[in-house]
């Protein structure tokens, strides 16, 4: 594979560039960015790596997996001991390593970087960068990954990285992108590679056609949850498809109270009517909740209604669920709908469990 390298004095140009970045705390990172942004480049959302300059002792796929790392000590394979993330290989030629992603979405806007060393010790990256790219058309992917490619700009300056740790930076810019280029300097290994921010969706033409209100892909997003438990993240609610196993789902612990329910808010990517909303359990078989109850909230502002706000109103009542199914619910199971537009929806499961999607059809405002 053909390794692209940026001539000196672009590098210290690159590493030099006031960029207006922040570090932010380990124990601060999820709550910084998960009620506002999602992982741009997360494999759940069909993210690409596209190119690499090298991938010696773990692959740059790892890098976007939305799962937390693993360690397996004393676990080898041909090329050394296993690891779960990237690494390459020792005495890099170059001034650094380089790996282009793909964002699974059209494009978003970058609020936050977190590059997650866990588990790299003496053997991690020293220093990171990272460059973005709005390219769009049939070729886009072809351009971005030749070596003379000029689109790069930067998103996040020369920043030294720690070994076996979490560590992430807030980013001020407004640009669209649609590549991203991670630079490790000068080799060495990362678990993980997270690019928060908000998606700028592509709508069709016409607004009486049918969107999936709620997709991660067209902005929807989770604001609010009651809890979270099981290493289940809400935000796997709004992704693509039904996943693979049990674990890409939003599940909660078991319960212990009478009368106890949990419950999840969702901020739609654009206003608009509901025609019809699919809860899909699909793996959950033993875990899923007996019962669950949707309502809407139509918010002018850009605040975050309350579990408990008056304004909410029932467009679902309480309907009984089952096992790995998908249940649609859609013309007189609904109700409040007629004429009306929503931003946000609440769902309510009785009294816990999990939920693999959560689906809101309709046409935007």
């Amino acid at each position: 594979m053909e390794v692209q390298a940026l001539s000196p004095e672009v590098i210290q140009d690159t590493a030099s560039a006031p960029l207006p970045s922040d570090s932010v705390p380990a124990d601060l990172i999820d709550s910084t960015f998960r009620s506002t942004c999602i992982d741009l480049t997360s494999s759940s959302l069909n993210s690409s790596i596209l190119a690499f300059s090298d991938e010696w002792f773990a692959p740059a796929s790892n890098l976007t997996n939305p799962k937390p790392p693993i360690r397996r000590p004393g676990v080898f394979v041909p090329t050394g001991a296993w690891y779960d993330g990237w690494e390459t290989r020792r005495h890099n030629p170059e001034p650094y390593d380089w790996v282009i992603i793909k964002l699974g979405v059209a494009s978003g806007r970058v609020n936050g970087v977190e590059v997650d060393t866990a588990f790299f010790d003496g053997n991690h990256a020293e220093a990171v960068e990272v460059q973005g790219s709005y390219e769009i058309g049939e070729d886009a992917d072809a351009q971005v990954v030749k070596k003379e490619y000029s689109g790069w700009k930067p998103l996040l300056g020369h920043r030294e990285c720690g070994p076996t740790q979490r560590q992430a930076w807030t980013v001020q810019d407004d640009s669209q992108v649609t590549h991203v280029r991670l630079c490790m300097f000068p080799d060495g290994g990362i678990a993980r590679f997270r690019l928060y921010g908000q998606v700028v969706p592509v709508f069709p033409t016409s607004m009486d056609q049918e969107v999936e209100l709620s997709a991660a892909v067209m902005g929807g997003m989770v604001v609010d949850a009651s809890e979270e438990h099981f290493g289940s993240s809400r935000s796997n609610l709004l992704l693509p498809g039904r996943g693979v196993d049990m674990g890409g789902g939003w599940e909660t612990r078991r319960s212990r109270v009478k009368g106890h329910v949990d419950w999840v808010i969702v901020k739609l990517g654009s206003r608009g009517h509901i025609w019809r909303i699919v809860v899909d359990t699909a793996f959950y078989r033993g875990n899923f909740p007996q019962a669950m109850k949707i309502d809407a909230c139509d918010c002018a502002t850009a605040e975050t209604p309350k579990a408990e706000d008056a304004r909410w109103k029932e467009v679902v009542g309480l309907q009984k669920l089952g096992p790995d199914k998908e249940h649609e619910y859609a013309g007189p199971n609904l109700s409040h709908v007629e004429g009306a537009a929503y931003t946000h929806l609440k769902m309510t499961i009785v009294p816990d469990g999990g939920v693999k999607r959560f689906r809101v059809f309709g046409k935007r405002v």
